[in-house]
């Protein structure tokens, strides 16, 4: 049973905390979100700190923006931490949805998606070996795994999913319910056979939870209002918050019933305290 944790951003401080307990628990995966124009730590930047503090968990950005990245730092950087965490890192990835995030980049918001998809190809030139382009040669390091760290894309258009077949090693949904999870699963899994792929798309489940004490869960509630006061979702996000064992067992469950490989649990209140609670509420 594999189920990681997303790891909360409203004090970096207490990341390294976070890392070393969840290195000695049952947890699989720790996960860091990705935003430029927002009070979190750069992800590649603090994941690598974290994999060099820990030696069995992996690391996973959850989901990475690539659009606004430079696209050769980005294939050196995500081949560096692969290489340095031993094979322990996932590449989640997606376009995102802010446009103060493109303006501060610098990248036309109507693009981004055609962005990605450009961005793919060079990133999986890079990682083979292969020369960046006409007059540039390879970027290294080689990356510990064969053609680069896994790539998992997260998304609810069409195009997200399009992209798992065609470049992905699978898909990540966030913040959807069993129900609805499932119909973006079976739809991976179609573009995987659509694109002539061989075996079958990983996919992962993210749910955000809180165990604790009431000043925990109000802090959780508080950073989850903000993080997604832009979206005009607020109390649809917040209503979709699991505080109680039985909630998360039960959607836990549910997630692995849809067929889900992984289920990351994320938590939005600094109190490492909730990893042993969420070892003891799921194993």
């Amino acid at each position: 049973m594999n189920i990681g944790l997303g790891l909360p951003i409203d004090d970096p401080a207490q990341l390294l905390t976070w890392a070393r307990r969840a290195d000695a628990s049952p947890f699989r995966t720790l996960g860091l979100l990705d935003r430029l124009v927002y009070d979190n730590p750069e992800p590649l930047v603090t994941l690598a700190a974290l994999a060099g503090a820990t030696s069995r968990i992996r690391v996973q950005t959850e989901v990475l923006i690539a659009p606004l990245h430079n696209t050769a730092l980005l294939a050196k950087q995500s081949a560096t931490l692969d290489r340095l965490s031993g094979g322990r890192f996932t590449l989640g990835i997606g376009v995102g949805g802010r446009e103060d995030d493109c303006l501060a980049a610098g990248i036309d918001v109507h693009r981004r998606g055609r962005r990605l998809d450009e961005q793919l190809t060079l990133l999986r030139r890079a990682w083979s070996g292969e020369p960046y382009g006409e007059g540039v040669g390879p970027i290294g390091p080689a990356p510990t795994t064969p053609g680069g760290p896994e790539v998992l894309f997260g998304g609810f258009a069409p195009a997200a999913l399009d992209r798992v077949g065609r470049f992905g090693d699978g898909f990540l949904g966030a913040a959807l319910p069993p129900t609805f999870m499932s119909n973006l699963f079976r739809d991976a899994e179609t573009a995987w056979q659509k694109h002539g792929r061989p075996g079958r798309p990983r996919l992962v489940a993210q749910a955000n939870v809180v165990l604790g004490p009431d000043s925990t869960v109000e802090q959780a509630r508080r950073n989850l209002r903000d993080y997604y006061a832009f979206s005009g979702h607020v109390a649809y996000m917040e209503a979709g918050l699991l505080t109680t064992p039985p909630q998360i067992r039960e959607a836990t469950d549910a997630y692995f019933g849809i067929g889900a490989d992984e289920v990351m649990l994320y938590c939005w209140a600094s109190d490492a305290d909730q990893i042993d609670r969420l070892a003891d509420a799921l194993f």
